[in-house]
């Protein structure tokens, strides 16, 4: 405990931020290997939901946006 108490603020707030780094990799690593508690549950907002004709509007700019992509590349 007395070695805590002569470490400079900058060293603490180092040794902190190792420590919740520690703390994260470890529940990654958790989770990797499916031993990890479930997620909790998303609350709040609904999903949103698109109509049809939306998603295939969302699919034609996106085939037209990676065509141009393409034909940029073959010139």
């Amino acid at each position: 405990m007395k070695e805590l108490l002569e470490l400079s603020v900058a060293r603490l707030k180092r040794l902190a931020a190792l420590k919740a780094k520690i703390e994260r990799l470890q529940s990654q690593l958790a989770a990797m290997a499916g031993n990890a508690p479930s997620a909790p549950a998303r609350t709040g907002r609904k999903p949103r939901k698109l109509s049809a004709a939306a998603r295939r509007k969302i699919s034609l700019a996106t085939k037209a946006r990676w065509a141009k992509v393409r034909a940029a590349k073959a010139r």
